[in-house]
Order: structure tokens, then C-alpha cells, then sequence
């Protein structure tokens, strides 16, 4: 190899004498770069799940036991910390900020399978005597004033119009109905003369479309330990029957979700957007 070609090659390796050099940043220095962004994604995530834990959660009504107060498809935030949110993988809980009244709305996971959260009215709390006569509620002996109160058909049914039933004759009411027969044993248990006498640290709930709910009436009462919070307001409404939302077959979420995306402008309660309870 010749001089001229050990010039050539030391000038290709050499930098542009014209260019200013930088030196590499120190290894520390990129080690605290990648610290700070998974530090910061972190405080995210704890800060979302504080939220959602301790401060409000969004969920959907996917039927219409609540209608019209609460819609088919009415997407809601729910304030969690009214009652006193459940410390994660413990059964502790923070202080409750205020107590459960009548005829407030509260989200609650359901005590037959607490999976499962509804959001129904309380119509009487631990004490109160409950009686529903010709679909007339009756709370320690006073007829509750309903304007909230929805009736799709004048037909009147024992349990769901009159009750409690008799209790000779809750054997034979049929479980079509949607009574639990767990309820149908207990239900005996706390009946009088005067009406269903509701126990301590429980709730009576009925949905506001009293045709069209399955409520404390079929299954009984809510344990307050199960109460999450309280809807505040709907942040998006989606006209959907019911079977597309608690349909959970993967090939027809899919479905669903893409008719969502293809019909959102027109199928969105745009004037319900917004809505407190």
C-alpha cells in the first residue's frame, strides 16, 4: 500500500476538520433519561388507579330497569367516594363522606353474583317497612311520591305490583318470574303484618321502570359493603338494545364496536351528553 492510499484512508476516517465534534453522553446520563420516562409513565398509572379506586369509575347501563331516568347505553361516571371506596385485595375501606338515603341512586355489585354491577334506587334503608300495594310504594306506612317512577302496562302482578306476598304463597310463585329462590326462602324471615322489615347494614332497591326491573322485589336486599358509588353524569349515549351490550361473545363485540365507529354521529343521544343525576 502506497502513501497516497494511506492519506486517503486516514482522511476517511478522520472527521470533517470544518464540523464541530460532540462526544457520546455519558452512560449515566442515558440511564437517567430511561429512569425519568418509566419514572413518569409510572406516576401515570398509579395516579389512574388511585383514581379509579378512590374517586370515580366509568361504567355502561346496558338495560333498562332505570329508564328514563338512566338510558339504555348511557355511558356514567360513578363518584366512589361519597361511600367510602374498598381498599384494593383488603376488605378495609376508607371512611364514608356521607351516608346512603331514600330514593338516592347508587352502583352496586350485585349480591347473587358481585361481578355483576347494577345501578338501581334505594327505597328503604336499615329499619324501614316496605310495602308495595296496586304499584303504590308505602315506606313505614306513607305513600312515597314517585314522579321518577315509569309504567309500561296497567296489569297488576303479585310481587312485582303487590308486595310482600303472602307468605303461603311464595312457594308457588314461579321462578319464570325471576324470583331467586334463595330470596324465596329468606324473604319469610323478614315479613310482618306491617310489610318487609328491612335489617341493618341493608338496602331495599327498586329500579325506576318498575315493569321492566329485576330488583330487591326478585332477589333481595343489597349488604352496603356492595355499594361503589353514585352515578354523577353520562359522558357519552349510544341508542344500542340491550342485547348489544351484555352480548359477550367475541365475533359479536366486534361487530358491535364496528357498527359503533360507523354510526356514532347519528346513534349518539348528543342532548344527553352532560346529564347529572
Amino acid at each position: 500500500m502506497g502513501p497516497s492510499e494511506l492519506l486517503t484512508k486516514s482522511q476517511e476516517s478522520s472527521p470533517d476538520p470544518g464540523l464541530p465534534v460532540f462526544p457520546p453522553p455519558p452512560r449515566s446520563a442515558r440511564h437517567e433519561g430511561l429512569w425519568e420516562t418509566v419514572r413518569s409513565l409510572l406516576i401515570v398509572l398509579i395516579g389512574v388507579f388511585c383514581i379509579r379506586t378512590f374517586v370515580a369509575e366509568a361504567t355502561v347501563i346496558p338495560t333498562g330497569s332505570m329508564e328514563n331516568t338512566i338510558l339504555i347505553g348511557d355511558h356514567v361516571f360513578l363518584n366512589k367516594l361519597l361511600y367510602g371506596p374498598q381498599l384494593p385485595y383488603t376488605d378495609l375501606r376508607v371512611p364514608r363522606l356521607r351516608g346512603i338515603h331514600r330514593e338516592d341512586i347508587v352502583a352496586f355489585r350485585y349480591p347473587r353474583n358481585p361481578s355483576v354491577m347494577f345501578v338501581k334506587r334505594v327505597i328503604g334503608v336499615g329499619g324501614d317497612v316496605i310495602r308495595i300495594v296496586d304499584k303504590k310504594v308505602y315506606v313505614n306506612g306513607k305513600r312515597l311520591k314517585e314522579p321518577y317512577a315509569r309504567f309500561e302496562s296497567p296489569n297488576v302482578f303479585p310481587l312485582r305490583d303487590n308486595f310482600p306476598p303472602p307468605v303461603r304463597e311464595i312457594s308457588m310463585l314461579p321462578a319464570s318470574w325471576g324470583l331467586d329462590p334463595k330470596w324465596a326462602r329468606e324473604m319469610p324471615h323478614y315479613i310482618q303484618k306491617d310489610g318487609l322489615h328491612v335489617p341493618k347494614g341493608y338496602l331495599f332497591v327498586l329500579g325506576d321502570n318498575r315493569d321492566n326491573s329485576l330488583d330487591s322485589r326478585f332477589w333481595g336486599f343489597v349488604p352496603l359493603q356492595n355499594v361503589v358509588g353514585e352515578p354523577l353524569f353520562v359522558y357519552w349515549s349510544y341508542d344500542a338494545p340491550t342485547q348489544d351490550w351484555i352480548d359477550d361473545h367475541w365475533s359479536d363485540r366486534l361487530k358491535f364496536d364496528a357498527s359503533i365507529l360507523w354510526n356514532f354521529v347519528d346513534k349518539t343521544r348528543w342532548s344527553r351528553l352532560g346529564k347529572g343525576f
